[in-house]
């Protein structure tokens, strides 16, 4: 199958180069694929990722993962089509199962002030799991401003804007295998 893998890609005049290849991101889900195949052995988790942009990294997860899952989806906003947080998060779609003494894991594309994850958590909470792991793809630690526990970590990132592998730009590039990042030499 050909996937559309330019050398460059445009969203409103900002050039954008490949960064993690297709290969680099396969190998490192197929590893974390295992690392929670081994963790939740003899549990039944929910996988709950992170709409929109965590959901070709949970496909690709989830098929890595060699025991008894369910999912589900949960949709929140703090970029709206910005390419820096608003601030504030709004809950547009909300999880449906019920997740009381059940085992859940978050699924996102990429944490960087740490505001989504700090305000999931607070939300679980009140619903009593038996325990909530986190896995994002990718962390931009330097621009982590919230405390935030992440137990899995894809690939820890300069603090630049990417796109691609589910991640977008005013909703663009969603679709690109690889993930690109912004040309600042522009």
């Amino acid at each position: 199958m050909d996937l559309y893998t330019p050398d460059e890609f445009y969203i409103k005049d900002y050039r954008f180069v490949p960064y993690l290849t297709r290969d680099e991101i396969a190998e490192r889900v197929t590893a974390m694929g295992q690392q929670l195949s081994t963790r939740f052995e003899d549990k039944t988790p929910i996988f709950v990722g992170i709409l929109n942009g965590a959901f070709m990294f949970m496909s690709d997860l989830i098929r890595e993962v060699k025991v008894p899952l369910e999912i589900d989806f949960w949709k929140l906003s703090s970029y709206g089509d910005e390419k820096v947080s608003t601030g504030d998060v709004s809950e547009i779609k909300a999880i449906d199962a019920n997740i009381a003494d059940r085992h859940l894991i978050l699924v996102e594309d990429i944490v960087d002030t740490g505001l989504s994850m700090q305000y999931m958590r607070r939300q679980l909470q009140s619903h009593a799991p038996a325990s909530v792991t986190t896995i994002t793809l990718l962390h931009k630690k330097e621009a982590t401003r919230y405390e935030v526990k992440l137990d899995y970590v894809g690939f820890e990132i300069e603090n630049r804007f990417v796109i691609g592998y589910g991640l977008d730009f005013a909703q663009q590039g969603r679709n690109l295998p690889h993930i690109y990042i912004r040309d600042e030499n522009q």
